[in-house]
């Protein structure tokens, strides 16, 4: 993107910038506290926190698209199958993350197993919502 196109871009999803900053503070936080999450720099965590937001936004689009079919189903094999698959991709969602995670950076950053990288998505999630919820209602 060019410098007007971009500016363009920012000014048409603030939403997504202030997503991308909040990001980036849970995850340096997450790499200062926690143990098992690992940055072997700023430049790094920011590319991270870039690859998390792009992966959650997937994420959520495919979760919401889950529940509706959930709701809207009308069996019980119907809503089974959703259930099914919202668990999966719940579960899948944190394991593709590392997996990604893994692929662009390699050792130069860890967000360390299942269970820190599920503590990370969650409170990623929660400050989202949050941040939002006071500068957009």
């Amino acid at each position: 993107m060019t410098g007007g196109r971009t500016a363009a871009w920012v000014r048409a999803h603030p939403a997504d910038v202030v997503d991308f900053f909040v990001y980036v503070v849970v995850l340096n936080l997450a790499v200062e506290y926690l143990p098992a999450v690992i940055s072997e720099g700023f430049t790094l965590s920011l590319l991270t926190a870039a690859l998390l937001k792009g992966a959650l936004e997937i994420v959520i689009r495919l979760k919401g698209a889950i529940v509706g079919r959930l709701r809207s189903a009308q069996t019980r094999t119907g809503k089974a199958v959703a259930a099914v698959s919202l668990w999966l991709v719940a579960v899948g969602s944190k394991l593709v993350v590392l997996w990604v995670v893994d692929v662009a950076f390699g050792g130069r950053v860890s967000l360390g197993g299942f269970i820190p990288v599920t503590l990370l998505v969650l409170a990623l999630l929660f400050s989202r919502s949050t941040v939002r919820r006071l500068l957009f209602t």
